[in-house]
């Protein structure tokens, strides 16, 4: 879900919000195109009876992993195509069959709401429900099982669920999910047997799963949405139809997506977990195209709770208008040069800079396997950073200050207990983001195991928090910021405002290296001419020299609230941090793109009134 389109350059790391992605949904989105699932946990009340959805969970699981791999009945190949009118893989027939070490179901019930304007009208209302199912077997041991390396994904089946309290019928869902997981993994098995046989020594020996405590938690289950829709398409169509008023803003759409969601967790070592995720959301997103054909854009995300958290109406309408003017001032703004020297980074565009260049290399499975580039590896106890800067990962916080934290959540999605981790002291580090998978010195989880539905989890950031002792005021970061450029024989240093997204690439088959898309940049003079706005800007680098040029932060920290795409599918994050100067940063254009604007004028564009008394 990045730019540009990051699953075709690596198959991990990106915050969302890019280019491509923005202006595809802009024409091609469906009606519950932002409706993915979102991992806030708000306060539990007291504990709930069992639910059907539970109890069934439970009472299959148990009866699956106390007969699978007992005798090769016909439960182990009756769910053929023949007979569920599904394609199925079957465990192979034999008499003894090797049993699962390991099984767990994860139930995902969730009700959205979306509304969707373009141009002042709107584009669609819907509402629904969806019940998922992913399924994880393990065939083996710990030390070695069928999700070994390259087979990792292996483990999880998954498949849509009734949306009732049929017993019956949830119990032989989750059957037939079951049954095409102990085939795949068995099949996966056999393959990791022999590949083990024929393979060089491993660098990292260590085991495929970690053992953990089992985990009771009967949260309450989430509400209903409560909403009035007939208010919310009346405020999205008002908020879409403000760009009715820039003649240069050719295409534009707000959506209010609102999703209510319940995980239901069982395993085999007994663990029962069921948590609530709420989440509110209105995102507006405006594109023009500047005369040389570069495509601009600008976007901003709104996120509570629920939707009473919400802006106010009035605020809201006052960032659109400034998001209109924004996009009129970049179209006629000069293209930037190759840049290589000092920046400042907003709050909001460090906090970017930091999940994409530093915490996607402190997740545990980047630590092991051959092909990861392993950038932080061998560091563990020694500084990483400059030693005024710590960042832990806190996804127990639901708040930093008055703004909502999406990336929160009280248990992961392998039913463990969140847990705050403080990844980097004083410039030291001190450790990772794991999962239940091992990595050498590191063989517990520590409650980072996420994915979304389908993938198997992996160590992922949750709510990455940068703190610094040595800020300043904005004014004398500035000044900071000049007396660098001067220093260095620059006519201007550069400050990034606004960030859209990023990727980054920690395999060793690429090199190690990332990219950020900044949205709006301003050169800083050093002679005292006013600031100049620019673009086609694109931040690039590598991680090892980026977090070394590090000299000072602001004393105001900023929230980045977004999505991160990777090999565990895709997930809520947020991002904290100060603003912060870089003696060194390296800039590339962007495309410049070759359509140019649009030939036929916008309709009524010759009798509008100008955008700037309308703004006043």
């Amino acid at each position: 879900m990045l730019s540009p389109s990051p699953r075709a350059l690596t198959p991990n790391h990106s915050i969302v919000q890019s280019r491509r992605r923005i202006i595809s949904l802009l024409r091609f989105a469906p009606a519950v195109t932002f409706l993915l699932p979102f991992g806030f946990q708000p306060t539990i009340r007291a504990q709930q009876p069992v639910s059907v959805v539970l109890d069934a969970m439970t009472s299959e699981l148990h009866r699956a992993f106390t007969t699978l791999g007992k005798s090769a009945g016909p439960s182990s190949s009756s769910a053929s195509p023949s007979n569920v009118g599904v394609a199925t893989t079957a465990a192979p027939a034999s008499d003894k069959q090797l049993p699962p070490y390991f099984l767990s179901y994860m139930v995902r019930d969730a009700s959205y709401v979306s509304i969707r304007a373009l141009y002042g009208a709107l584009a669609g209302n819907s509402a629904g429900r969806t019940r998922s199912a992913d399924v994880q077997v393990r065939v083996g041991d710990p030390k070695l099982d069928n999700t070994h390396g390259t087979h990792r994904g292996s483990a999880v089946n998954s498949l849509q669920l009734p949306l009732g309290d049929d017993r019956e019928a949830l119990a032989r869902s989750l059957w037939l999910a079951t049954n095409t997981g102990y085939g795949n993994a068995l099949d996966s098995y056999l393959r990791v047997q022999t590949e083990a046989e024929v393979r060089a020594r491993e660098e990292d020996t260590s085991p495929d799963f970690s053992q953990q405590p089992q985990q009771k938690h009967i949260g309450a289950v989430a509400p209903p949405i409560v909403i009035d829709r007939t208010s919310w398409e009346q405020r999205v169509r008002e908020l879409s139809r403000i760009f009715r008023d820039y003649p240069d803003v050719y295409e534009n759409m707000v959506v209010l997506s609102v999703q209510n969601e319940t995980d239901y967790f069982a395993s085999s070592e007994g663990s029962q977990v069921v948590t609530p995720h709420l989440q509110a959301r209105l995102v507006a997103v405006a594109v023009t195209r500047a005369d040389d054909g570069m495509d601009l854009f600008r976007e901003q995300t709104f996120e509570a709770e629920t939707v009473d958290g919400l802006p106010k109406q009035a605020d809201l309408e006052a960032a659109m208008r400034n998001l209109g003017k924004s996009l009129e001032a970049l179209r006629k703004a000069p293209v930037t040069e190759p840049f290589d020297g000092p920046a400042i980074l907003s709050g909001r565009a460090a906090a970017v800079f930091f999940h994409e260049v530093l915490g996607h290399r402190l997740e545990g499975q980047r630590q092991r396997g051959e092909e990861e580039g392993q950038t932080f590896t061998k560091d563990v106890g020694k500084p990483i950073l400059p030693d005024f800067l710590s960042v832990v990962d806190d996804p127990t916080v639901t708040a930093f200050g008055s703004t909502w934290l999406s990336g929160s959540y009280q248990y992961d999605d392998e039913g463990q207990k969140a847990e705050p981790v403080d990844l980097i002291q004083d410039g030291v580090l001190k450790t990772f983001l794991m999962s239940r998978l091992p990595i050498a010195s590191f063989g517990a989880s520590n409650g980072h195991g996420r994915a979304e539905s389908g993938h198997v989890p992996t160590g992922r950031q949750g709510n990455l928090i940068v703190t610094s002792t040595k800020s300043v005021s904005d004014s004398a970061l500035r000044q900071q910021l000049i007396d660098e450029a001067k220093k260095q024989g620059k006519p201007y240093g550069l400050y990034f405002e606004d960030i859209s997204s990023g990727f980054a690439v920690t395999q060793r088959s690429s090199p190690q290296a990332f990219q950020v898309i900044p949205l709006v940049v301003w050169r800083v003079y050093v002679d005292g001419r006013p600031d100049e706005l620019v673009r086609g800007v694109g931040i690039v680098g590598t991680p090892l020299a980026a977090m070394k040029s590090i000299i000072a932060t602001g004393d105001k920290s900023e929230v980045f609230n977004g999505e991160c795409g990777a090999e565990s599918g895709t997930i809520p994050v947020s991002a904290v941090a100060p603003a912060m100067l870089l003696s060194t940063i390296e800039t590339q254009r962007q495309p410049q793109g070759t359509a140019r604007p649009p030939i036929l004028p916008i309709p009524g564009a010759d009798t509008q009134p100008p955008a700037t008394k309308e703004a006043q």
